[in-house]
């Protein structure tokens, strides 16, 4: 198999399976506190060595602690509280289109990027998915929409960091490393001192899971995995694969999480799929 392929598609396996992991610790003892603190504590213990003795940098800049508090702390903040409350099939529609959404509004409206036919089609099918599946959450309790609130900040979050990063040239080693680190700096002192925990020696085995997981696989591995399969295969070829995730995350949540499967939700993890496949297009 192509190189690229197997990088790409690992890229893709660990976004979708980073979907139902958060959801796991979403709806387990675990506060979105926690898995924000879990997260950035292993990412950075991680990096750190890698940071000081192998690939130094300098870290406390004013782009890397912009960037890190934008798409570090802001981000993961929002959609761990998101993920606490809004199913994970709904997630793998709200977070893999918002995104892509985002991103691309925000490049046109700074005129950073021209938009052709695909890309306007691209966001026309992204916003029907999505506003298909906000009008059936507005028909439950009024409190549901809170989480679907969270992730649309989080997205907001990750699509300014974006914006920063192709603006001020931050490679990806140096966006992994500000993330990891600048977070932990701001966050880890506020959260031992005064933030709400739910760690326990009783739930070890899902902290191990939200630490392996999160602070290893979904910040580390993923991104060696996407820039690899981006320099292999090209950007938009991978942006293509990305349009898995909703479908490979969604219908895993209806089995794992025994979520209701209805026709609303197979049309939007359709749509947006389809949407992101579209806006990736040459």
């Amino acid at each position: 198999m192509n190189k690229g392929l197997i990088f790409g598609l690992t890229a893709v396996c660990i976004w979708s399976g980073f979907i139902l992991v958060s959801r796991y610790g979403g709806i387990g003892p675990l506060l979105p506190y926690d898995m924000v603190a879990i997260r950035y504590a292993t990412c950075s213990l991680l990096l750190l060595p890698v940071w000081l003795f192998y690939k130094p940098f300098p870290l406390f800049t004013r782009h890397n602690v912009i960037g890190g508090l934008v798409g570090g702390l802001a981000y993961a903040f929002c959609v761990f509280q998101g993920f606490a409350l809004v199913p994970a099939s709904h997630a793998a529609i709200m977070l893999p289109g918002l995104l892509p959404l985002v991103i691309g509004l925000l490049s046109f409206a700074l005129r950073e990027e021209s938009f052709n036919r695909n890309k306007w089609l691209s966001l026309v099918v992204i916003t029907a998915a999505i506003a298909m599946l906000l009008l059936q959450a507005m028909n439950g309790p009024i409190e549901s929409i809170d989480g679907y609130l969270w992730l649309m900040a989080g997205a907001l979050f990750w699509g300014t960091f974006s914006i920063l990063v192709r603006r001020w040239h931050i490679n990806p080693w140096q966006a992994t490393v500000s993330l990891a680190m600048i977070t932990a700096l701001f966050y880890l002192p506020v959260y031992i001192l005064w933030l709400p925990k739910g760690i326990h020696l009783g739930i070890w085995q899902d902290v191990l899971l939200q630490a392996f997981y999160q602070g290893f696989l979904a910040t580390i591995v993923q991104m060696i995995c996407y820039v690899k399969a981006i320099q292999l295969l090209g950007a938009r070829r991978q942006g293509s694969l990305m349009a898995l995730v909703p479908i490979i995350a969604g219908l895993s949540a209806t089995v794992l999480f025994a979520e209701p499967l209805h026709w609303v939700l197979l049309l939007s993890l359709f749509l947006v799929s389809f949407g992101v496949w579209v806006g990736n297009r040459g």
